[in-house]
């Protein structure tokens, strides 16, 4: 199924940087701050790494086409021919003193539209609002029309929203476990069911083709002791036992898992956690305050890894419920050793690929597509939930950290996270070349 938005990709080829914004303001400060009350409202509702990824994509796709339609014209041979649905931006939008406040506010009226408990984003419309003329980025006199701009933009990115197979998910078929040996089922310490089992049937912005991004076949369920599996199998299993310290902080760092459940008593509690594609925006706009980006570029490469993170959860989504494969707690405990537990709570949807694996790396190549090798950076995303920051000499490095950190988790096999990268990076080149018609040169990590 083919889909990569038609006005996105005409935008995306003009010349961002040619837009100056107000220099005056941190512009991606204030942008990242803004799309964390996104990010607070999703950690409310637990939503699934791939909802969480689609809801950044269009939330963030709304502020740049926002930006856009206060821009120069746009040039017919910037057009890239794939479209989901084919929105007609040819009517004048009114030019606004204040692009990107309308920019913003159109980004929360999205959120607020996509996600269970959006309201909660109503107050922070209104905190908006206020700081927009406390700011004097806007007169009141303006309010109504850069209000009426914004709703406009989200109105028209909801329609695409309701096009891409997200509201036909509840009427397919429930997954059900398999009762066969290597396939998956669910985990403690809450056995919660499989999550999103039919994502591979959203349709993705970039990818024509899902099967062109599978990942290579995983070893076969197998106890044999020279067999591919029982080595990955026991290599989870002491390595879980033999974890250094930075190991550990490694794997807690990039756990990102919503889904995390502590016990008191008869009391099951839900600990607070960022999505994995939540801890990539965070990257992303880290990235964009170094770089003093100006509010167009920090909109521009917002919106192509939000994008680019929901195709690579589709792709990654369907290898999983494809292969349906045993988590190493489930098979260690049954095999193995009944009393082993890995540092990290297993998440609740199939072993392979490795979910971190294709999304860090996917996002990875296009970061490095438009910041460049070895743009190095303090990564503080887990900070708000109570974890130190990290530095990275590069996007790259970030996303093997990512990587190897399911494997110190104990919740991946080798394959899977190896698999993953490369499945990762594939659909983060893919887009990269579309986007730019120049195929970009990733360095190797030996």
């Amino acid at each position: 199924m083919r889909i990569s938005l038609f006005i996105f990709v005409f935008l995306l080829g003009f010349q961002v940087n040619t837009w100056a914004g107000k220099k005056s303001e941190n512009w991606p400060s204030i942008y990242k701050n803004q799309l964390f009350h996104l990010t607070e409202v999703m950690v409310t509702d637990v939503a699934s790494p791939p909802v969480a990824a689609r809801i950044y994509a269009y939330s963030c796709l709304a502020t740049y086409l926002m930006i856009k339609q206060q821009e120069a014209e746009f040039s017919q041979a910037d057009f890239l021919p794939a479209s989901l649905l084919e929105i007609d931006f040819t009517n004048e939008s009114k030019k606004l003193n204040s692009p990107e406040f309308a920019a913003i506010y159109a980004m929360l009226r999205v959120g607020e539209k996509l996600m269970p408990s959006g309201y909660l984003l109503k107050e922070k419309q209104e905190i908006w609002i206020e700081k927009g003329i406390k700011n004097k980025w806007l007169k009141k006199s303006e309010l109504e029309e850069h209000i009426s701009e914004a709703e406009r933009t989200s109105s028209l990115v909801l329609e695409i929203a309701r096009k891409d197979g997200y509201l036909e998910l509840p009427a397919l078929t429930r997954y059900s476990p398999v009762e066969e040996e290597g396939r998956w089922y669910p985990t403690p310490p809450a056995y919660i069911e499989a999550v999103e089992p039919e994502w591979r049937t959203m349709q993705p912005f970039f990818i024509e083709n899902l099967n062109s991004y599978s990942p290579a076949p995983m070893a076969p369920f197998s106890l044999e002791q020279g067999s591919s599996f029982y080595q990955q199998l026991m290599e989870v299993y002491e390595t879980g036992k033999s974890l250094t310290e930075e190991q550990k902080l490694i794997a807690n760092f990039w756990d990102c898992n919503p889904f995390m459940v502590e016990f008191s008593g008869h009391m099951a509690i839900g600990v607070k956690k960022i999505s994995p594609g939540g801890h990539w925006m965070g990257i992303t706009g880290i990235a964009s305050e170094k770089a003093n980006l100006n509010f167009a570029e920090t909109a521009y490469i917002h919106a192509l890894v939000g994008m680019t993170l929901h195709d690579a959860f589709i792709s990654c989504w369907k290898a999983k419920y494809e292969t349906d494969r045993i988590r190493p707690e489930t098979v260690i405990n049954q095999k193995i050793d009944q009393r082993w537990r890995p540092l990290l709570q297993t998440p609740p949807f199939p072993e392979y690929t490795s979910g971190h694996s294709v999304i860090s790396r996917a996002s990875a190549v296009i970061l490095t597509g438009y910041f460049g090798d070895y743009f190095d950076f303090v990564d503080d995303s887990e900070t708000y939930f109570g974890l130190p920051e990290r530095e990275f000499p590069s996007f790259l490095n970030a996303s093997e950290e990512a990587a190897i950190s399911r494997l110190y988790g104990g919740i991946h096999f080798r394959d899977a996270i190896e698999e993953g990268v490369k499945q990762g990076e594939k659909i983060g080149k893919m887009i990269w070349e579309k986007i730019t018609q120049k195929e970009i040169l990733i360095p190797s990590s030996k």
